[in-house]
């Protein structure tokens, strides 16, 4: 097999690609074998002795199933986290959250005559204190009073 390194760097000079991009057509080596001059190798180019391969680029089949299974919710443990637990979830957004349920579920056992305004106004006040780690825990507190809830 003859050297073409010097055909093959002039072809991709002339062509503003690698020279592993470069492809010589085996039935043609004789020719460009010849070839020497920038002018040559275009002709080849033209001829398609010499051709160009498509750009290699990195497979997105296995990030694909990895992503469909990502929106299952696989491959979410806590191994593939990243960044601290305030990072991932903002914790003022997770308080809003709860004071709210519990603020939500107080209003609903004062209207409904479960307890009354001066209880009502202990719990809130308990609550905003950050006494009620969440719904459950309040309902256990209020049977520890004496108050039936459901």
């Amino acid at each position: 097999m003859p050297d073409l390194s010097t055909q093959k760097k002039l072809a991709a000079k002339v062509l503003g690609v690698g020279v592993s991009r470069i492809k010589i057509d085996p039935s043609r080596i004789e020719d460009v074998e010849a070839a020497l001059r920038r002018e040559d190798i275009r002709r080849l180019i033209k001829e398609g002795a010499i051709i160009v391969e498509p750009e290699r680029r990195n497979s997105r089949g296995r990030w694909r199933i990895r992503h469909e299974r990502k929106k299952k919710g696989r491959r979410r443990g806590p191994g593939s986290r990243k960044g601290a637990k305030g990072a991932r979830t903002d914790p003022k957004r997770v308080w809003v959250n709860t004071i709210r349920k519990i603020r939500r579920y107080l209003r609903w056992l004062r209207d409904h005559e479960v307890i009354d305004r001066k209880t009502y106004r202990r719990l809130y006040m308990l609550a905003k204190g950050g006494m009620f780690k969440c719904l459950a825990d309040l309902k256990r507190h209020l049977q520890e009073l004496g108050i039936q809830v459901r």
